[in-house]
C-alpha cells in the first residue's frame, strides 16, 4: 500500500526534476546569448568604444562647439526679450502716439528686431556628417561664434566646384583668421560689417589693432579701399629713394600729421615716438654708410664685403622708413622692409620711395618658403622687452627662412645689462658662425649688442 502511494509521488518528483533541469538549461543558453550580445553592442570594450557601438550619429556631439552655439542662442534670446520690454513699454504709453510715428515704430523697433532674430537663428549651423566618417557629426569651426554674415561666408569651407582634389591636394579651402579674433569677436564683426562691392570704412586702425592684439592674419574683406582724393604720380626711382614723397599721395585722415613736414623729429606732437628722424632725409642718408666711433654700429660695405657677390635677397625686420632698403639698392640687394603704421604713414613711405613694404605683426609666420633669404637684418623693433618664448619662436622662423650661409644682422639690439646672458644665449643658440660681436652700454643699466651671425648648412 505504502509503494502504492509513493509511485504518483515520486514520478511527480521526477517529471519536476527534469523540468528543473530543461529550466537550467534553457537560462544557461539565454544568458550565453544574452552576454554575446552584450559582447557584440561593446559591453565588454573601453569607454570610447561603447559610445561608438550604442550612440547613433545623431547622438555623438563630439565636434560641436556647444559654448558658440548656446552663446548663438542666447544672443537671439536676448533680443527677443529685449523686444518684449520694448512692447510692453510702448504699450502703455499706445494712446499718446501718432499714427507716423506708430507706423516708424513698428518698422524699426518691431520688424527689424523679429527679422534680426529670424535670421540670427537661421544663421545657426548645426554640424553636418563628414562623407568619410558615418559615426560622427562635424562642425565647421568657429561657424557659430559669429553673427555677422560677410565672417561667416568667410570661415565657411569653399569646396570645389568640379567636385575634383584641386592642385593643393584637397577637396575644399578654408579662409583663416587668427585664433585670438573669438576673443575680439565685437571688434572683427565691426570690421566685417559693410555693404559688398562698396566703399570700405576708414578703419585701417581698427584692423590694425586687430592684428596687434593676435586676430592675425584678419580675413579678407569685398569692399573697396579708398585711396586719397588727391593722389598724384610718384617721384621717377632714382629721385624717390631719397626725397620725401608727395603728401598728396596719403590718406592723413586718422594721423595725428597731415603732412610729412609736421613728422619732424623736432615736433613732439607729431604722433609717434618710435624712429627719431626716420622721415628726415638728411638724417636718415647717414646711416648705414658713415663710419661711427661706436664698435655696435657695422656699415653696409662691410657686411657686403664677408660675402662678396652672394647678398642678392633679404628681409629687413625692423621699424622704419624703408633706409635700409634704400641703400641695400644701391648695392643690387633687394629688401622687403616690414612695417605698421604705428603713428604715422611707415607702409606709404616705404612704396612711395619705390620700395617694398610688408605689412605684418610679430604674431605671423613670415610668408616665405624655407632656405631662401641671403640676409635677415633687424634693428629698432626688438628689443629688451620682448619675451624670451616669443624671441625664440620668432628666431626659429627666421632661421628657417634664412638659407645655409645666410647672414643675420643683429643691429643694436638692447637690453637691460641683467638681462644680456639670457639674450645671448637665445641668439646664439643656433651655433651660427660669429663675424662680428659688439657690446656697448646705452645707459647706466642698458645694453647695446650688435652682431653679425651665419647659418651655418646643416646638411642631412
Amino acid at each position: 500500500m505504502g509503494k502504492l502511494l509513493c509511485f504518483p509521488k515520486c514520478r511527480f518528483g521526477r517529471v519536476f526534476g527534469w523540468l528543473q533541469i530543461m529550466l537550467g538549461v534553457l537560462v544557461i543558453i539565454v544568458s550565453i546569448s544574452t552576454l554575446s550580445r552584450f559582447y557584440e553592442a561593446g559591453f565588454f570594450l573601453n569607454k570610447d568604444d561603447i559610445c561608438r557601438h550604442f550612440y547613433s550619429p545623431i547622438d555623438n556631439y563630439e565636434f560641436i562647439d556647444f559654448r558658440s552655439l548656446k552663446a548663438r542662442v542666447d544672443e537671439v534670446l536676448d533680443k527677443m526679450e529685449s523686444l518684449q520690454e520694448k512692447l510692453e513699454s510702448t504699450l502703455q504709453r499706445m494712446d499718446n502716439i501718432p499714427k507716423l510715428e506708430y507706423k516708424k515704430f513698428l518698422k524699426n523697433e518691431v520688424i527689424k528686431p523679429l527679422y534680426d532674430a529670424h535670421i540670427a537663428l537661421r544663421q545657426i549651423r548645426m554640424p553636418r556628417i563628414d562623407e568619410n566618417d558615418n559615426t560622427t557629426l562635424k562642425e565647421d569651426p568657429l561657424i557659430n561664434t559669429f553673427v555677422i554674415e560677410e565672417i561667416r561666408k568667410y570661415i565657411t569651407p569653399k569646396e570645389n566646384r568640379v567636385g575634383k582634389i584641386n592642385i593643393y591636394g584637397t577637396e575644399k579651402i578654408y579662409n583663416t583668421v587668427g585664433h585670438a579674433c573669438v576673443l575680439m569677436k565685437k571688434e572683427l564683426e565691426e570690421y566685417m560689417d559693410y555693404e559688398i562691392g562698396s566703399y570700405c570704412k576708414d578703419d585701417w586702425i581698427l584692423g590694425q589693432k586687430l592684428m596687434i592684439n593676435g586676430c592675425d592674419p584678419l580675413p579678407r574683406r569685398r569692399c573697396l579701399t579708398r585711396a586719397s582724393k588727391l593722389s598724384l604720380k610718384p617721384y621717377p626711382i632714382n629721385e624717390s629713394l631719397w626725397r620725401i614723397p608727395e603728401g598728396r599721395n596719403v590718406r592723413w585722415s586718422n594721423y595725428q600729421c597731415r603732412n610729412f613736414e609736421c613728422l619732424s623729429s623736432k615736433n613732439p606732437k607729431r604722433g609717434y615716438s618710435k624712429c627719431t628722424g626716420c622721415f628726415e632725409m638728411d638724417k636718415e642718408k647717414l646711416k648705414w654708410v658713415t663710419n661711427s666711433s661706436l664698435p655696435i654700429d657695422f656699415t653696409i660695405k662691410d657686411v657686403l664685403g664677408i660675402k662678396p657677390g652672394e647678398m642678392r635677397i633679404g628681409l629687413d625686420f625692423g621699424f622704419g622708413t624703408g633706409t635700409f632698403a634704400a641703400r641695400m639698392r644701391e648695392e643690387n640687394v633687394t629688401i622687403v622692409s616690414t612695417a605698421l603704421n604705428l603713428g604715422a604713414p611707415f607702409n606709404e613711405m616705404i612704396a612711395l620711395r619705390g620700395l617694398v613694404p610688408l605689412y605684418v605683426t610679430l604674431n605671423q609666420r613670415l610668408p616665405f618658403f624655407d632656405n631662401t633669404m641671403d640676409l635677415i637684418h633687424t634693428t629698432g623693433f626688438m628689443d629688451g622687452w620682448i619675451d624670451l618664448q616669443l624671441l625664440d619662436f620668432i628666431l626659429f622662423d627666421w632661421d628657417r627662412v634664412l638659407r645655409p650661409g645666410g647672414l643675420l644682422w643683429i643691429d643694436r639690439f638692447f637690453c637691460k645689462r641683467k638681462d644680456l646672458d639670457d639674450y645671448m644665449y637665445m641668439f646664439l643658440q643656433f651655433r651660427y658662425r660669429k663675424h662680428k660681436w659688439a657690446i656697448a652700454p646705452k645707459s647706466k643699466d642698458e645694453v647695446f649688442l650688435s652682431a653679425l651671425l651665419e647659418k651655418p648648412p646643416r646638411t642631412l
